[in-house]
């Protein structure tokens, strides 16, 4: 029987979490063919998807019971409000795309699609419920930066334009931050019944289909119109 934890989730949707967490974008990525375009388009959106991310937060916050989930939220509506989002408009900058740019970017339907889920999806279920449909996003991208490295095709360093995305998710604040999102979700899953296991199973599956997306999106035509 499969043990109630974070792995669980994965196990449940193996074909879609592998489709996510190797997808093509990511293997180009990896080896540093990725159009520049499409790396240019993915920063924009997820300039985009920082900003309802913040709000998720401020979610998980209206949506806590305990101090200790509380500050938990506050924290991480901090981090993003007062330093992933000046982050990413310098790394930005770096790619030719201005702070005037990012803010006058139209959303794309993926975009708009994932982060509505996510925030309709936590206003409708529970701090559970909320965390699982961030966890593609907050869990994912420490395993994809594994992934990355522990492939043989993948270049680091000056010959890969893209080593510097790598190398801010293998960082050893994002990946502790990520092992404390599944230590929380893994407490969380703790005797929770059949149904209730399910249930948060579908939440993760779909959530992860729509990361898909979100990678998707930037090798079409259309998205650099």
């Amino acid at each position: 029987m499969d043990s109630p934890n974070f792995c669980l989730l994965k196990n449940r949707c193996h074909d879609d979490w592998q489709a996510y967490t190797q997808h093509r974008f990511l293997r180009e990525l990896a080896d540093g063919s990725l159009p520049k375009a499409a790396f240019q388009h993915y920063l924009q959106q997820d300039y985009l998807f920082l900003i309802h991310f913040a709000r998720a937060y401020a979610l998980a916050a209206y949506k806590s019971r305990t101090l200790a989930d509380l500050r938990q939220a506050h924290e991480g509506l901090k981090a993003i409000l007062d330093l992933e989002l000046g982050l990413h408009v310098e790394y930005c900058a770096g790619w030719g795309i201005s702070e005037a740019a990012l803010e006058q970017t139209p959303e794309a339907r993926p975009t708009t699609a994932y982060t509505r889920y996510v925030l309709d999806t936590g206003q409708r279920g529970d701090l559970l419920d909320l965390h699982v449909a961030l966890a593609p996003c907050v869990i994912g991208y420490a395993e994809i930066a594994d992934w990355i490295n522990a492939q043989s095709f993948t270049v680091r360093g000056a010959a890969n334009p893209y080593d510097a995305w790598i190398g801010m998710y293998e960082s050893d604040e994002f990946q502790a931050a990520a092992q404390s999102e599944r230590d929380w979700i893994n407490a969380r899953m703790e005797r929770l019944p059949a149904p209730r296991i399910a249930q948060i199973a579908q939440i993760f599956r779909e959530a992860t289909r729509l990361e898909t997306d979100f990678w998707a999106m930037n090798f079409e035509e259309s998205a650099y119109s």
